[in-house]
């Protein structure tokens, strides 16, 4: 009996999402609660698991969009599997269609003299088509749709599938020929295909996360009226200290001891100083626009990810220790690339931080998190020429970062997006202070 794979529930404000790619192909025998496909919504990928174990069938192809509750394809629980895991049938149509194809192999493979002989006289042989003229060629659902698609014809494609059924594959293999030297399957002999730039284009959708970046960034340029401050920051007392304590701080925390637990503690330090900066501008019960003040810091930490643009948020993070800054942001990090966070952990926030300088950008400005009021952009660690801090008029080299920040002057005034951001600073280069909570 088959059972339906149904599209879950995300989230509230999740409705919809694209299939990634299906994890089993079409036929394979799958068990129960085995992951069969990928979900990629505006927030997160998600796995969908298989409701029942049996044989898989498709009932939507990769890059479809689905809504939640959607049917994308059913589990024959009837089916059985071999000792391989693969499906297999018992019905008599289906072994009756094998001896078939099997006899049709034997013909096509009894006379290979006649069909090598134009290749020994040195002439490019036309690959035999998949079918006689006539009749339908073999081929799988996706791969027939494909070639309509693309205009393919089946006739003149050699499947690699079993028996010479011809799969996606073999179709887009065609189409790469074509566009190489013409006709997929032919060649005239001795002519090679003409050289020259490539002027091929290609399109792809774009994927719901990166829409879903790219309404957020457009709304923070249309409804915040964004500004920019710059400073910059000498990291020799952070890099002496991450130095002289590195070993011994991962070998007790198991864990490195990086410069972003620096700066979440700096953040914090300066957000409760400044709590404007941490607060966002919201609609009241009257309709009013109205100040939504917090009295904790959620810092949310850009991190790049195969899928896009992610923003994980450390909750609480003025009641966190460096070790367990450091513990979240290298779990972050690890689950964005393997697409493993979870929906709750990219909502909320109250003010971020990106690292551009990882990347190695050495000057930027951020754009603001909505409905966030401040975002701090930190980036690459250069030596410059400067005044000696203990050295009144002498010149040294120094490792030092521009630190920027984007604020939306709507709620914070400049002379305090720049006192913030010298705060931040401070505690950079004095990095005792936030020993000392000072």
């Amino acid at each position: 009996m088959p059972v339906d794979i149904v599209i879950p529930n995300v989230g509230e404000s999740v409705t919809s999402g694209v299939i990634a790619s299906w994890r089993r192909a079409e036929g394979d025998f799958v068990q129960r609660d085995e992951p069969v496909l990928d979900l990629e919504t505006d927030k997160i990928t998600m796995e969908v698991t298989a409701p029942a174990s049996g044989v898989l069938h498709h009932a939507a192809k990769e890059g479809d969009e689905v809504g939640i509750g959607a049917v994308v394809g059913t589990v024959d629980e009837s089916a059985k599997a071999d000792g391989t895991g693969a499906a297999k049938s018992e019905s008599k149509p289906a072994k009756s269609e094998a001896k078939s194809e099997a006899k049709t192999e034997a013909k096509a493979e009894a006379s290979p003299a006649k069909e090598s002989a134009p290749a020994a006289q040195g002439v490019s042989a036309t690959p035999a088509p998949a079918a006689a003229s006539g009749d339908r060629p073999r081929a799988t659902p996706l791969a027939e749709k494909m070639a309509q698609e693309l205009g393919v014809d089946l006739g003149r494609i050699v499947g690699t599938g079993a028996s010479g059924r011809i799969r996606e594959q073999d179709v887009l293999a065609a189409v790469q020929s074509r566009g190489a030297g013409g006709a997929p399957g032919s060649a005239s002999a001795g002519t090679p295909a003409a050289a020259g730039p490539s002027r091929g284009v290609t399109r792809e959708r774009m994927s719901p996360l990166r829409q879903r970046v790219a309404a957020r960034l457009v709304e923070a340029q249309h409804t915040a009226a964004m500004l920019t401050t710059f400073n910059e920051c000498d990291m020799t007392a952070v890099m002496e200290l991450r130095k002289r304590y590195k070993e011994s701080f991962e070998k007790k925390h198991g864990v490195g001891l990086g410069f972003m637990s620096f700066f979440v503690r700096a953040a914090v330090n300066a957000l409760r100083a400044f709590p404007l900066v941490n607060a966002s501008i919201v609609t009241d019960e009257d309709g009013k626009p109205a100040i939504e003040k917090h009295d904790y810091c959620d810092i949310a930490l850009a991190v790049a990810s195969p899928k896009g643009l992610v923003v994980p948020v450390v909750r609480n993070a003025e009641a966190l220790s460096f070790a367990q800054i450091e513990a979240k942001v290298k779990d972050f990090a690890t689950r964005a690339r393997d697409g493993k966070l979870e929906l709750s952990e990219l909502q909320g926030g109250t003010f971020t931080i990106t690292n551009g300088g990882v990347f190695g950008s050495l000057l930027s400005t951020p754009i603001l998190n909505p409905p966030q009021s401040a975002i701090l952009g930190m980036h690459a660690i250069r030596n410059r020429p400067v005044e000696h801090p203990e050295k009144p008029g002498e010149i040294a080299l120094r490792p030092m970062m521009y630190l920027a920040l984007s604020y939306d002057h709507r709620i914070v005034d400049g002379a305090e997006a720049v006192s913030f951001l010298v705060r931040i600073r401070e505690g950079i280069e004095r990095p005792e202070r936030l020993m000392l909570d000072l």
